[in-house]
């Protein structure tokens, strides 16, 4: 009797143990290298254009030049490397042997589980919805301010940085879902739940 409890109680200990590592594993950064340079290369970018439009426009090839590099890096970098470390996606486009061009979007099977940090999803996906944003509030401050000049270099960081958002977004819901229909079936819910919940009150 005795050594059935005291095993009863080794194994919960064991079992409270190891859900407690799991917890602070997902709580924890596990790539902080990938969750650094996640960040660094697109934050670099806004600065760079911000200090250039507003204290360095005699230079504006160097910071053009400087804009494009970082806004390079920061994609190829965000879309091969930190998104498939930090929250298992990745997308590529393919051609097949018949020339066909196909875009591929992956997640990796298990992600909600121990993979994924939720620190490192938040970062993830905290920088990958702002900056763009930025980009977009550059672009129409460019138009307005008719800056025509440094029209171009805003307008490809927000292609760049909306491409990256896509296709992340298109890999979280699944390849083959369409955007589109999962916004109007979302919209469809909502109206729903509010003819339901009226016609409880009524």
């Amino acid at each position: 009797m005795l050594t059935d409890d005291t095993n009863e109680e080794d194994v919960s200990l064991f079992d409270a143990e190891e859900d407690a590592g799991r917890r602070s594993k997902t709580k924890n950064i596990k790539h902080p290298v990938a969750s650094f340079f996640h960040l660094f290369f697109r934050v670099c970018a806004i600065l760079a254009y911000f200090l250039c439009e507003h204290f360095s426009s005699n230079n504006f090839i160097g910071g053009m030049v400087t804009i494009i590099l970082l806004l390079s890096c920061d994609f190829w970098t965000v879309k091969n490397v930190t998104g498939r470390l930090m929250v298992g996606l990745r997308w590529w486009n393919q051609v097949d042997d018949d020339g066909q061009s196909h875009w591929v979007f992956e997640s990796r099977k298990g992600t909600k589980n121990s993979h994924v940090s939720d620190s490192e999803s938040r970062i993830f996906w905290l920088g990958l919805i702002v900056c763009p944003v930025v980009w977009v509030i550059f672009a129409f401050s460019a138009l307005v301010q008719m800056k025509i000049m440094w029209l171009p270099v805003v307008m490809m960081g927000v292609v760049l940085q909306a491409a990256n958002l896509y296709g992340y977004i298109k890999c979280k819901v699944g390849g083959k879902t369409d955007l589109k229909n999962l916004a109007t079936n979302y919209f469809g819910r909502q109206f729903l739940k509010q003819a339901l919940s009226k016609d409880e009150e009524s």
